[in-house]
């Protein structure tokens, strides 16, 4: 499967932090499709709203969608639940949307309202959590769940000398892409690094509260404890914000899935050593392309297809209605000052 991955360099995130206002509310304007009704319709639908993760990856599927002279919309609950974005689902696609991109927070209680949809004649595009593969007609996936698994068992064990007790805090205990990571992770644990034991797995809903209150948990429930791996870009920070007040720190270990501005105090502050993500712009900008491509008729989702992102370049649709961002990057004091998202 021929895929492209966008190289990360300093001053990536271009007019990141310009954008990032815009997506987090949604669009007033709806992007620049401005009244042409020739313009393809792309309507967002993260996980919930307020989350960082993904007002960075809708800001560039908005950059996208004004690149291609489409119209832009962000929708979305404020609490991330399994059905908690069905209303959204529906009321796209009573509006005839041409492209929803939607990161699902369940992989089976949104089927019904997705299908629906489809027949309607909206193309549906997951993104970050997939679906069932016959609910949506493409899922753009950030990296394999093989790469991400691998990537965070690599970190802790180099952190923690390869041995000891260890804990997952993650997000939803329904989130697709979560429990795939997690799953390979307790396979990498086991096959690879048979001194380290994980003790542990809790759920932090992708609440910054909540996530921190769980950290907190972990440590008196596991005096032991010598690390944190943490998926999820809320967990990470909330746990790392929990560590670098406490007696842990310097202590127990923190890694995990996380952005660079959400990170960089307790990166330099020494609360946390290294963590991992892809570039989330490029996935909301790689996802708004796709969804053009299909709603245009240029691809149907079948394995092969290839279409072009902008100046990410060229992608070709693989197994399952799956299209390959990239490879997961380490952050750590070395470069995280190169990098602004």
């Amino acid at each position: 499967m021929k895929i492209h991955t966008k190289r990360f360099a300093a001053g990536a995130a271009l007019a990141m932090v310009a954008s990032l206002g815009l997506a987090a509310c949604g669009s007033d304007d709806n992007g620049g499709g401005g009244s042409d009704s020739d313009a393809t319709t792309v309507t967002f639908l993260p996980k919930n709203l307020g989350n960082p993760y993904f007002e960075t990856s809708d800001a560039g599927g908005e950059k996208a969608v004004k690149e291609f002279g489409g119209t832009y919309d962000e929708v979305g609950p404020d609490t991330a639940g399994p059905d908690a974005q069905v209303t959204y689902i529906d009321t796209a696609a009573a509006q005839g949307v041409n492209a929803l991109i939607v990161s699902a927070n369940d992989p089976t209680a949104l089927c019904d309202s997705l299908n629906a949809a489809r027949e309607a004649g909206t193309k549906v595009v997951t993104f970050d959590s997939d679906t069932d593969p016959e609910c949506r007609d493409l899922f753009i996936n950030q990296a394999t769940a093989e790469g991400i698994a691998k990537v965070q068992v690599e970190m802790i064990a180099e952190q923690i000398g390869d041995e000891g007790e260890v804990a997952i805090l993650s997000a939803a205990a329904n989130a697709t892409n979560q429990n795939a990571w997690i799953d390979m992770m307790k396979a990498e644990l086991e096959a690879s690094h048979p001194n380290i034991e994980l003790v542990d797995t809790v759920y932090g809903d992708d609440d910054d509260q909540t996530s921190f209150d769980k950290t907190a948990a972990l440590l008196a429930d596991h005096p032991n404890l010598k690390g944190i791996i943490s998926p999820t870009t809320v967990g990470i920070s909330a746990a790392a914000r929990y560590l670098s007040t406490s007696s842990a720190k310097g202590k127990v270990a923190l890694t995990g899935l996380g952005t660079p501005n959400q990170m960089r105090d307790y990166i330099e502050d020494g609360t946390v050593t290294e963590f991992a993500l892809w570039n989330p712009e490029d996935l909301g900008f790689l996802s708004a392309y796709a969804g053009k491509a299909l709603a245009d008729g240029d691809i149907t989702g079948k394995e092969g297809d290839t279409f072009t992102a902008g100046d990410l370049g060229e992608f070709t649709v693989g197994e399952n209605g799956t299209v390959l961002l990239g490879d997961p990057y380490r952050f750590n004091k070395d470069n995280i000052g190169d990098f602004d998202f």
